[in-house]
């Protein structure tokens, strides 16, 4: 990373005046309200408190004030700072720090910093909290049973949950601070025992490189950074606020990065299939789970490729066997039907978009106003017609029913590039643009994972447990493609 002149050295010296000058400097005191300092005087000793409000916990600070203020001058002879530390601070979460750069840093992170005149070192007492709510399920990851818990925006709630899933002696939780200016708090989680040691290097190392003024977007910014192939549509990293899924793929042998301020963890590496199973598929018994599973990949197939062959057909009704010739438009209507496609596939996104930002009370009012423009009244008036219309729909629903938000997106940008090439050049358009899809995912690779492992290059018994889910007992070895120390569970 870059130096800023931020990285400059101020140590702690023995004159309070002096540190306190310097804190004051670094923090400006005066210019913000909410950065507080308290000058106290116990057992005859000038100290200084530094604390922003809104983080600390004022009935703990209340608290050790109250047994400092008890302190009789005698009491600190000899050495004050151990004094403090082992018996006059009863406190759990307390530091040291030989820099006052660091200090102020610390200060605007959450703890309090106690300065002491005569000490050469300052006190950092972690008392801090943080406007937090309370762990929920998340809304994209809803099961009909598990756990109703998930990740909240804040860090060690997060490796809490995480934690209390995987009492493991081995698990990681290695602690970083990205942003110039931010000092964004992150963990890097992994199982030592199970995990690849190069695959964490080159996670620790592709974070640490991270060369910015702070994280304002959190998991996203991490993940923009650290993915490459930045006009790549298909996710390379995997989201998930569930700390159950957390701890699946930390048993497998991921990396998990977990970034304060963000519900959202990301999983590395994963692959193309990783994003299309869900933990709903695991709740139920296998043959139960085999069955959504594919009733999944047909809908997310169906989203990709059914407007292109629908198209396709339309134009072609040669290429459809005789028990088929119903499909395909008798009347185009008055637009032709590449431009009612996009026209309504932009439309929908047009109504996402409108949903995201309308308030929940008014939700309904903007349904019926989506259904009557889009659908009825525009099919009245012959802008599009009701086969256009149904099939959309039914590739719609199939993007919905995709697990990984990220990829249905993306998967929604190729089905848009397989339409068009299939309108521009007929049957070789269509097996072009697929052909060109299929090759660009084959090159992608995720920490030197192949994209489409196991498919290319194909495994057999990987590829089957993609696409049917196998019972837990016989899923006794961890995936291959992440070169884990231990390939038993």
């Amino acid at each position: 990373m870059t130096e800023s002149k931020t990285d400059q050295k101020y140590p702690v010296s023995n004159d309070l005046k002096e540190n306190v000058k310097t804190m004051n400097d670094l923090l400006q005191v005066d210019k913000s309200f909410d950065v507080i300092r308290l000058d106290l005087n116990y057992a005859n000793k000038d100290m200084a408190l530094y604390l922003v409000d809104g983080f600390a916990k004022d009935d703990i600070l209340h608290l050790l004030m109250k047994y400092l203020s008890k302190l009789e001058e005698s009491q600190l002879d000899g050495d004050t700072l151990q004094l403090l530390l082992k018996r006059f601070i009863p406190y759990i979460e307390i530091d040291t720090i030989d820099d006052l750069e660091k200090a102020a840093d610390t200060v605007l992170a959450g703890p309090s910093i106690l300065l002491v005149d005569g000490v050469q070192e300052a006190i950092q007492i972690d008392a801090r909290t943080y406007p937090a709510r309370m762990p929920q399920e998340p809304d994209l990851e809803r099961v009909v049973r598990g756990s109703r818990d998930g990740f909240v925006e804040t860090l060690v709630f997060n490796t809490a949950l995480t934690r209390r899933r995987i009492r493991d002696k081995s698990l990681r939780m290695e602690y970083l601070q990205i942003g110039r200016r931010s000092k964004t708090d992150i963990a890097i989680c992994y199982i030592e025992e199970i995990v690849d040691p190069k695959l964490v290097e080159m996670v620790r190392e592709s974070i640490k490189k991270i060369d910015t003024d702070g994280l304002p977007m959190a998991e996203k910014t991490v993940e923009e950074y650290i993915s490459g192939r930045h006009w790549n549509p298909n996710p390379v990293v995997r989201y998930t606020e569930r700390p159950d899924t957390v701890a699946v793929h930390l048993y497998e042998g991921h990396v998990c990065i977990i970034v304060d301020g963000s519900p959202s963890v990301l999983i590395s590496p994963t692959t193309f299939w990783h994003h299309l199973q869900h933990i709903e598929e695991y709740r139920n018994k296998p043959i139960v789970g085999a069955y959504m599973r594919l009733v999944r990949f047909i809908a997310v197939w169906g989203s990709l490729f059914l407007l292109p062959l629908y198209y396709l057909f339309s134009i072609h009704p040669e290429l459809l066997p005789d028990a088929l010739e119903f499909i395909g438009p008798k009347d185009t209507g008055n637009m032709p039907l590449l431009m009612q496609f996009i026209i309504i596939e932009v439309g929908l996104d047009i109504l996402r978009m409108a949903a995201i930002h309308t308030p929940n009370a008014l939700g309904t009012a903007l349904g019926l106003v989506a259904a009557l423009m889009i659908g009825q009244v525009a099919v009245e008036v012959g802008l599009f017609i009701n086969e256009v219309i149904l099939y959309l729909s039914i590739a719609a629903i199939g993007t919905f029913t995709t697990p990984s938000y990220e990829l249905s997106l993306a998967n929604r940008l190729v089905r848009i590039f397989i339409l068009i090439s299939t309108a521009l050049f007929g049957v070789y358009g269509f097996v072009l643009s697929t052909t060109i899809w299929i090759l660009w995912l084959t090159s992608v690779r995720s920490f030197n994972v192949p994209y489409m492992w196991p498919f290319i290059p194909f495994n057999y018994k990987a590829f089957r447990d993609v696409l049917i889910r196998s019972p837990l007992p016989l899923k006794n070895r961890r995936p291959r493609f992440l070169h884990p120390r231990d390939p038993d569970r």
